[in-house]
C-alpha cells in the first residue's frame, strides 16, 4: 500500500526546521514518525495521522479535514486522520504536527517486545 511521498517530505521538513530527531518506520501500510521512541505522526495513504492529547480530541475532530482514526471499527481516542482539506496549506499541516509534538512528552511508550 503506497503513501503520499510529498506529504511525508513536508512532515520531515517540519521536524528538521524544529531540529527534532525522528525515526521513520514503515507501519500500518504507511510511514510513521517516531519522536522520543513514541509514535507522533504518520502518513497513511494520502492522510496525516496525528497522535494528539486525548483531552483535545473532540475539539480537534471539528477542524476541517479531521476524522477519527478507525482501523478496527473502533475509534482510537487521541489519534486523528486529517485529509488534504486539513493539510494542503503549510500552516494547517504545521498546526497538526505541532499538536502531536506538544503531546509527545505526555504520551506513553508502547511496550517493547522482548527478543526470544
Amino acid at each position: 500500500m503506497a503513501y503520499d511521498l510529498h506529504l511525508a517530505e513536508r512532515i520531515r521538513n517540519i521536524f528538521a526546521q524544529q531540529k527534532l530527531e525522528t525515526e521513520e518506520k514503515k507501519m500500518m501500510g504507511g510511514l510513521c514518525y517516531m519522536l522520543n521512541d513514541k509514535m507522533c505522526v504518520g502518513v497513511v495513504k494520502d492522510e496525516l495521522m496525528a497522535r494528539i492529547n486525548p483531552e483535545l480530541y473532540e475539539k480537534a475532530l471539528t477542524k476541517p479535514g479531521a476524522s477519527e482514526m478507525n482501523f478496527t471499527r473502533r475509534a482510537m481516542k487521541g489519534y486523528v486522520f486529517v485529509n488534504g482539506e486539513g493539510t494542503d496549506k503549510e500552516e494547517d499541516l504545521e498546526f497538526w504536527v505541532n499538536l502531536a509534538i506538544e503531546f509527545n512528552p505526555l504520551a506513553k511508550s508502547s511496550k517493547k517486545k522482548k527478543k526470544a
